[in-house]
């Protein structure tokens, strides 16, 4: 049943409205779930804001309309588009100039009738537009940021501008790895908050149950999730095609004869062919699964034997939510094409590799203890993000010296160690050097006139 903002009475203080931020149905579930979890206060007005960031907005299927959306929008008063607001501007590189943001803010409360109500947002990847610019919009407005998969376990990927920061008041997410404490925003000391696992699965079973045009799934199969890693620029398409098959033979391996392939919606359809190939080959019964919806509502239609997949947040959902057998593949080959070593998938491939366990059961590849998972994460936050948490240089220093080996060194390049001064990247012989001034300026003068020569 939808909310109602109806007053009787006069109002002596403001009305306050509530602006969620998603672009994920997923995104949209986890909110639905904090409101039903009580995790927000009370408001005359909840909104949802709809973002749709995909290359072209215009020729793809916004969130709201998506199937499966009905029950999430009963957790609302209003849905409304950030993209019709700044047509014909896109959401992912549009920013107003600093001066035309009082402009632009007095439009939207004119566009959206908030008058003058107090604004609360509850915002997705706040480090980049849109919700970067929706938060510097509205410049007194409190923040609440919502992780939408594993990046929020990382470091945060920009310097964030204090004036936004520092309004952020709690990070609220799924405990996708149980006793892992998320780093992003902790330099701002914004503490984080675990929307209950029972909430997001009530919501996701409402969502599932509304979707109607769903193919009958073979039980007991193996799921495949693809995640068109080319469009990242990460893989080669060949190369994807590939990892795509070793998906297939992996599960077969592992004796699954019927398994279904879900492609990313944006992945081209000979992706799908090449798997087809290989699974006539193999004499294997492939469903491709045509349908945009998410991993999680075949977790709950047909409950598959096995998820394989490289390293998406569906793998923890359905291993941590759902109790689901699940394995990787493909982590290493990404650690080392990923570019440059801050890219924020940089943990998500790190987690994936270390916490699931090898498709393919290869010697060396056992899951790391959890009781290292924090410091390893630490440890990423501080050589993907030096300049942003210094404080956490201790830290790496011990975990590098203690854990630094054979199954963990993928995980850390040795230029960026050697940079950084930390153990494992030169020498030990050597290592007073990256801690002394006058050797670090010597060091980048060298490098600057090498340039130059090259010139």
């Amino acid at each position: 049943m939808s909310r109602t903002s109806s007053r009787t009475t006069p109002r002596t203080t403001p009305r306050t409205t509530q602006i969620f931020c998603a672009s994920t149905l997923y995104g949209a579930v986890t909110l639905a779930a904090a409101i039903d979890s009580d995790l927000f206060e009370e408001a005359e007005r909840r909104v949802l804001l709809v973002f749709n960031n995909t290359a072209t907005p215009e020729t793809s299927t916004p969130l709201d309309e998506m199937p499966g959306f009905g029950p999430l929008r009963d957790h609302f008063d209003e849905v409304l588009s950030w993209n019709e607001a700044i047509r014909p501007f896109h959401p992912g590189s549009w920013t107003p100039r600093p001066d035309d943001v009082p402009l632009f803010e007095r439009y939207l409360r004119l566009l959206w009738g908030l008058g003058d109500d107090r604004v609360e947002l509850v915002l997705e990847s706040i480090q980049v537009a849109p919700a970067l610019t929706v938060a510097q919009l509205f410049t007194g407005a409190p923040v609440d940021v919502y992780a939408d998969g594993l990046m929020s376990y990382g470091p945060t990927r920009n310097k964030l501008d204090p004036l936004v920061g520092t309004r952020v008041r709690r990070l609220l997410h799924l405990d996708l790895i149980p006793g892992l404490t998320p780093t992003l925003l902790t330099e701002f000391d914004v503490p984080p908050v675990v929307v209950p696992t029972s909430a997001f699965l009530k919501a996701m079973g409402e969502l599932t149950a509304s979707v109607e045009e769903l193919p009958r799934l073979p039980d007991d199969s193996a799921l495949l999730l693809g995640q068109y890693l080319s469009a990242l620029g990460i893989l080669t398409p060949e190369e994807e095609e590939e990892l795509h098959v070793r998906m297939l033979k992996g599960a077969v391996a592992k004796g699954h004869r019927t398994v279904v392939f879900k492609p990313h919606p944006s992945a081209p359809g000979r992706f799908s062919r090449a798997l087809e190939a290989e699974a006539e080959k193999l004499g294997v019964d492939l469903t491709v699964l045509d349908s945009p919806v998410l991993a999680e509502v075949l977790f709950e239609k047909a409950r598959p034997a096995l998820v394989v997949g490289c390293f998406s947040t569906a793998l923890f959902t359905a291993s941590a939510l759902y109790d689901l057998p699940v394995a990787r593949i493909g982590t290493e080959l990404l650690l080392e094409r990923l570019t440059p070593y801050q890219n924020s998938n940089r943990v998500p491939v790190v987690l994936a590799d270390a916490v699931l366990p090898d498709l393919e059961g290869r010697k060396g590849e056992e899951v790391l203890p959890a009781d290292t998972l924090n410091a390893l994460v630490t440890a990423l936050s501080f050589t993907m993000q030096a300049q942003i948490y210094p404080p956490l240089r201790p830290a790496a220093e011990r975990y590098l010296s203690r854990h630094l080996g054979p199954r963990t060194r993928r995980y850390f390049r040795k230029r960026r160690l050697t940079s950084l001064g930390l153990p494992g990247g030169i020498p030990e012989r050597l290592a007073f050097l990256p801690h002394n001034a006058t050797a670090r300026r010597m060091v980048r003068r060298a490098r600057a006139l090498k340039k130059a020569v090259r010139k």
